[in-house]
């Protein structure tokens, strides 16, 4: 049996409306919860930003049946933004997502990711640079939701010459989906789509 639970139930809303709430909840409301909880396929995980400024001390803690993972500590340059659990590949164990937002008028977007393992371990999941035809009139600005097991990402597209606050070239949105890779998992792009 699936159970999904996200403590407050805000940090769930862009599972709604991906489309309309694309991209989770403004740095400051998550700055202002404390760690939120997270659970799927009996995995709960416990996600604990802390600092303030532009560079903080992320927390994820994981659980099984009672069983602890080893705690992962990592430095998050910019905001927290979201955060999401979904089974990516369908193999019965979860993933924990989670949007971060760089300081500044850019607010370029990255994911953090790790795959709960059998092993009690979470893996890391690798999400790649943009690059060619992907990155062209890229800005940051970006958004990311999880609709069903596909991770999306869209981002205002902007032409030589726009200014940061007024990008012309319309939105690009990428499809990613969780493959196994050579050193664990990556999200591999699998689609593109722009529009005005």
């Amino acid at each position: 049996m699936l159970q999904r639970s996200a403590q407050p139930a805000m940090a769930s809303a862009p599972r709604l409306l991906p489309l309309v709430l694309l991209g989770g909840l403004s740095s400051a409301a998550l700055a202002a919860m404390p760690a939120t909880t997270l659970s799927l396929q009996g995995v709960t995980f416990q996600v604990n930003a802390t600092g303030g400024g532009s560079v903080q001390q992320l927390v994820v803690k994981a659980s099984e049946h009672g069983h602890a993972y080893p705690v992962v500590k990592e430095e998050l340059l910019g905001s927290l933004t979201g955060r999401e659990v979904e089974d990516l590949n369908s193999d019965g164990r979860p993933e924990l997502i989670l949007f971060v937002t760089s300081a500044g008028s850019g607010s370029y977007g990255s994911v953090m990711a790790w795959s709960a393992s059998k092993g009690h371990t979470l893996l890391p999941i690798t999400m790649p640079e943009l690059s060619g035809k992907l990155a062209q009139g890229y800005m940051g600005h970006d958004q990311f939701a999880v609709v069903e097991t596909t991770l999306m990402r869209r981002f205002p597209i902007y032409r030589p010459g726009d200014t940061n606050a007024k990008p012309t070239g319309g939105t690009r949105q990428i499809s990613y989906k969780l493959v196994s890779g050579e050193a664990g998992f990556l999200f591999k792009p699998v689609g593109d789509t722009s529009f005005r």
